[in-house]
């Protein structure tokens, strides 16, 4: 494994957790999870299994410990890895028939919609601690967290693919 990359992507989580952290929640608890942005730029710039299953374990329990959500501990341990392998698969499948700068923020709105899901789902279904309804929980968190990770991902995509193509002396390979 490439250290820089590994760092790279460590920087993205440590933004992931700030951005996480500092949103306030919104409806019993459940924050909208902006963390999911950073773990997606980070699969979109370096798209490699072996970094995309220690991004996305990152992301979980560090979005685990950040959570204030009632069992959002164990949803997000397991919706993380799921959600990046998901967005991986259809990265993979589209990244050479749309223009990379199109498919990450059309791709991240689909991801945090599968997080979103996967995550209300494990919270509501199987560990059951959560009152309210999935589609009010849904609308009031998730639809908004969408728009925000798409709005973050059209504006810093750009930005760190301009800075990656600058670093002539660092090799991300």
């Amino acid at each position: 494994m490439n250290t820089r990359i590994l760092v790279v992507l460590a920087l993205l989580v440590s933004i992931g957790a700030v951005l996480h952290t500092v949103v306030p929640p919104m409806l019993f608890g459940v924050k909208p999870d902006m963390l999911l942005a950073m773990m997606f730029l980070g699969i979109v710039l370096f798209p490699r299994i072996k970094y995309i299953l220690i991004l996305s374990l990152a992301t979980g329990f560090i979005s685990a410990l950040t959570t204030a959500a009632p069992g959002g501990q164990i949803a997000n341990i397991i919706d993380k890895p799921i959600t990046a392998l998901i967005f991986l698969c259809l990265f993979l499948l589209l990244k050479n028939k749309i223009r990379t700068t199109i498919v990450a923020p059309i791709l991240t709105a689909v991801g945090t919609i599968i997080s979103g899901t996967i995550f209300l789902s494990v919270t509501l279904f199987i560990i059951g601690l959560m009152e309210g309804g999935f589609f009010a929980l849904f609308a009031s968190i998730v639809l908004p967290a969408t728009i925000i990770n798409t709005v973050i991902m059209i504006i810093i995509y750009p930005i760190v693919q301009t800075i990656l193509k600058r670093s002539v002396n660092v090799s991300f390979t």
